[in-house]
């Protein structure tokens, strides 16, 4: 779960089993590990858990992709999962948009078109204030 507040540079974030969002900032990427993740949703009904929030700074120009497991876990011919993290950083200075095609064109050559899981990846853009 991913709150971004539109009053302060900064973003919000539960994991709950997904795999961490991956944070572009000039050039650079990383990943956002929570200190405490809660298990997956629809499980934390059998483990006693603490749903905290932890907040990352998200400037803007910083973007911010969300994927599925499907995308990292996806195989080639050869077995070798997806590349992800490799794959977002060779498209640094592009927005969005161009940052999904990208990795969508990506990942139908690294599979050859063929999924086993479902993959869904959204880009999240920090734009100026406005004035």
């Amino acid at each position: 779960m991913l709150d971004v507040p539109d009053d302060e540079p900064a973003l919000h974030l539960v994991s709950c089993g997904h795999p961490p969002p991956l944070l572009l900032r000039g050039g650079q990427g990383r990943l956002l590990e929570v200190r405490h993740p809660a298990p997956p949703l629809g499980l934390t009904q059998f483990v006693e858990t603490d749903l905290t929030a932890q907040t990352f700074a998200f400037d803007p120009g910083d973007i911010v992709r969300l994927y599925t497991d499907g995308v990292i876990e996806a195989r080639d011919a050869h077995g070798m999962f997806h590349p992800l993290t490799e794959r977002v950083l060779r498209t640094s200075g592009e927005g969005p948009e161009a940052i999904l095609a990208h990795l969508r064109e990506g990942l139908r050559r690294h599979t050859g078109g063929r999924l086993d899981d479902d993959a869904a990846i959204v880009a999240i853009e920090r734009l100026p204030q406005q004035a």
